[in-house]
C-alpha cells in the first residue's frame, strides 16, 4: 500500500520549482528533480530520484477547490481524527484545515531507503513546508503543528523510539521529546500533559 507524507500549506501559490532545486543543491547529494506535469511556476507533479535512477518520491500538488481531491482529503481527515487525542490537538487541527489552500502529497518510493534518500527527501519536504505556514501529515503517524512538532496520536500500539511532540495548554504549545513506547509518556501526552523527566524545548 502506498505510503504518503503530506504538506498542507496555507498558500495557494505554487512553491517554485527553482526553490526545490536550490534545496536539493544544499544537500550536496547526487540526486535530481524532474517535472512530470505542469511548468516550473505551476507544476502538478515532480519526481525526486537518485542519480542512478532509483526513485525517492513522487510529489503531487493538489490545490484546494470545491469538489477537488484536496478538498475531499481535508473532509476525510476531519472525520478521521474524530476520536483522536489529545483533544486540544484535534480541535486545533479542525480550526486549521479551513486555512489550507494546497496539499502536497508525497508518495515515498524505494529510494528513501537507498543511500541517503530520507535526508534528500527531507530537504525537499522542508522547502515546501517553509514556503508558507503549513503542517505535516504522515500515514500511520499523525499531524504536526506549524512548528513541525507532532500534536496528534495516530501511531500503532507497537510503535517505539523517541519523537518530538507538542501539547496545547491555554493557547500555548509546550514542546518535548518523549519515548513513544513508554506507556507513562504516552498516557501523559494523550491527557495533554508533559511527561515527567522528558527533554523540553
Amino acid at each position: 500500500m502506498p505510503y504518503y507524507v503530506r504538506v498542507m500549506s496555507t498558500a495557494a501559490d505554487c512553491v517554485p520549482f527553482r526553490n526545490l532545486l536550490a534545496a536539493l543543491d544544499a544537500t550536496k547529494r547526487d540526486a535530481g528533480l524532474t517535472l512530470d506535469g505542469g511548468t516550473e511556476d505551476d507544476w502538478s507533479r515532480i519526481l525526486l530520484e537518485h542519480a542512478d535512477g532509483t526513485y525517492i518520491a513522487l510529489i503531487e500538488r493538489n490545490p484546494v477547490q470545491p469538489g477537488s481531491l484536496a478538498d475531499e482529503e481535508l473532509q476525510e481527515f476531519s472525520a478521521e481524527i474524530e476520536d483522536c487525542q489529545p483533544t486540544s490537538g484535534r480541535d486545533w487541527l479542525r480550526q486549521f484545515f479551513p486555512r489550507v489552500r494546497c496539499i502536497y502529497a508525497c508518495q515515498l518510493l524505494g529510494g528513501t531507503d537507498h543511500k541517503n534518500g530520507w535526508q534528500i527527501f527531507g530537504r525537499i519536504k522542508d522547502a515546501i513546508w517553509s514556503f508558507a505556514p503549513a503542517i505535516n501529515q504522515a500515514d500511520g503517524e499523525g499531524f504536526s503543528n506549524e512548528d513541525g512538532y507532532h500534536i496528534l496520536w495516530q501511531f500503532s500500539e507497537t510503535v517505539t523510539g523517541t519523537w518530538w511532540m507538542a501539547v496545547l495548554v491555554d493557547g500555548k504549545w509546550h514542546r518535548f521529546e518523549m519515548d513513544l513506547g513508554n506507556p507513562i509518556h504516552r498516557a501523559a501526552f494523550l491527557a495533554r500533559k508533559i511527561p515527567l523527566g522528558v527533554r523540553k524545548r
